[in-house]
């Protein structure tokens, strides 16, 4: 595989995490704006900001968590040379997961939808692991 497909999965989830920092800082801006929370009420990390500046937040804050792994399977995958077509496929199935997740956090944030598009991800994840660690360790 190309340097260019295994990074491809891994610049687009980087994409969706730059789109949500900048949403939520625009959200937080507006929100110390119009007053609906002040700078002091936020100045230690203090969750007051309003129910959607929070939500956009706490999804955004959610992508260094599940996605920190995927990132270092890529990092350990890559220079290893054991990063093929089943990696490239599986990194595309869990960033179209990863956007499915982010998608209903900051819309409908159904926890049930959420959750299973949550473990999708984390699923598809696992087995990308087994399977680099099958690969690397047992050379297949």
């Amino acid at each position: 595989m190309s340097v260019q497909m295994v990074l491809l999965p891994v610049f687009v989830l980087i994409g969706l995490t730059f789109f949500l920092l900048l949403w939520m800082v625009t959200a937080r801006t507006k929100a110390v704006k119009a007053r609906e929370t002040s700078l002091k009420d936020i100045a230690l990390g203090q969750p007051k900001y309003p129910a959607r500046v929070a939500q956009i937040g706490n999804c955004f804050s959610n992508q260094f968590e599940v996605p920190l792994l995927f990132y270092l399977l890529i990092a350990l995958a890559l220079p290893l040379r054991r990063a093929d077509l089943f990696i490239v496929l599986m990194s595309w199935v869990f960033v179209v997961t990863r956007f499915a997740h982010a998608g209903i956090f900051v819309t409908s944030n159904n926890i049930q939808q959420r959750s299973l598009a949550w473990f999708a991800g984390a699923l598809v994840l696992l087995v990308m692991w087994i399977y680099f660690a099958l690969k690397l360790l047992l050379l297949i």
